[in-house]
């Protein structure tokens, strides 16, 4: 799995969870993170989520750390909303390991009752693409400027969360080399 961070601001509009798009950006043809900082204004054409889609609902955020992760072992709905869990579970644990209490509830996180996260998970006829977004800053929403992550911490907060998904992936293929199968018992 590749794990790719980006210095350079990049606004999210929605387009980047298609298919591909770490090939076109970054030549990356492997399983992939990709991790950037930019706003978030989520183009209606754009929109995955069909409750946010019929209900008019607007994604933006001024600054937010974003990470779009594309699989090309299955295209199985369930299987990449389950990456996406494990995901927000990744994201949950690294904040709280730097003192910040959040609450997850699904694939959201939020912090003082207010939602700090945005996500999405989906599907095409090539591979599994997860879109995750933390707000660093909003007027309201929950965002880690208000928790107190400052600018050096919001960076070597991406890289962490990018690393330990990229190392967790890691870990599972190196599991699934040593173990035997039942049928083999």
């Amino acid at each position: 799995m590749k794990c790719i961070i980006f210095d350079k601001e990049l606004d999210y509009d929605g387009s980047q969870i298609s298919s591909l798009w770490g090939y076109n950006i970054a030549d990356v043809q492997d399983d992939s993170i990709i991790a950037f900082r930019g706003a978030c204004d989520v183009k209606i054409e754009h929109m995955i989520d069909l409750e946010d889609k019929k209900a008019d609902e607007s994604i933006i955020s001024p600054d937010m750390l974003h990470f779009i992760i594309e699989h090309f072992d299955s295209t199985d709905l369930k299987l990449i909303y389950t990456r996406q869990r494990l995901f927000t579970s990744i994201v949950f644990e690294t904040l709280n390991a730097r003192g910040v209490s959040t609450n997850r509830e699904g694939d959201d996180l939020f912090v003082n009752k207010k939602k700090l996260t945005v996500s999405i998970a989906s599907t095409s006829a090539v591979s599994q693409k997860i879109h995750f977004g933390i707000n660093v800053t909003h007027d309201f929403y929950g965002n880690l400027n208000d928790i107190g992550i400052n600018e050096s911490g919001v960076n070597e907060l991406m890289r962490e969360i990018a690393e330990r998904y990229t190392h967790e992936f890691e870990d599972i293929e190196k599991d699934l080399r040593k173990s035997r199968s039942l049928d083999m018992i």
